[in-house]
């Protein structure tokens, strides 16, 4: 073992618990700021939709890095709620493409603010530089192991895996 690496003996030094720790406490902020309209994931999915009108169930939830059972579940309630819609898509009755409601598209433009009061609180902690280091790095961290996910991040037809992720770079 190289003399710079730690045994590993407090939890804290793990990046994986942190890494849970800070998605629990981007969570609560979530809620808080966003309201409870919305989980973190039928919003993630809702807002990829809003970007891919058309898109299939099984494409956006690859394209939101969300396994196809979670996915489609996510649907279900998305339309349940009348935020968005499936149709059959001619070619391949088994499929269905997705698009957005009114109600859909106005609950994703009522909640921007919110999304960026979440975003400010959760980056405050971290100077301007800091936050910007930060993204960086969480972007390139999470590209160099989207293939270790169990749903490894995928673009919609049409676009690369890198545009997919171009969003997460943009965002910073």
């Amino acid at each position: 073992m190289p003399e710079t690496e730690s045994t590993l003996t407090n939890l804290y030094e793990h990046p994986g618990h942190l890494l849970r720790r800070a998605q629990q406490i981007s969570v609560s902020i979530f809620y808080d700021e966003m309201g409870g309209e919305l989980t973190p994931v039928q919003y993630a999915m809702l807002r990829n939709l809003a970007g891919n009108p058309g898109i299939d169930q099984v494409s956006l939830s690859a394209s939101s890095g969300i396994d196809t059972s979670t996915g489609a579940t996510v649907c279900a309630r998305l339309e349940e709620k009348g935020l968005l819609e499936r149709k059959v898509i001619p070619t391949n009755r088994r499929q269905r493409a997705l698009t957005i409601t009114r109600a859909g598209q106005q609950l994703l433009d009522d909640m921007i603010p919110g999304a960026q009061r979440l975003r400010r609180r959760l980056l405050a902690p971290l100077s301007s530089e800091e936050q910007l280091k930060f993204m960086e790095l969480l972007t390139k961290l999470v590209q160099e192991n989207n293939e270790q996910s169990r749903a490894p991040l995928t673009a919609p037809a049409g676009a690369s895996a890198s545009t997919a992720m171009a969003s997460v770079r943009d965002a910073r």
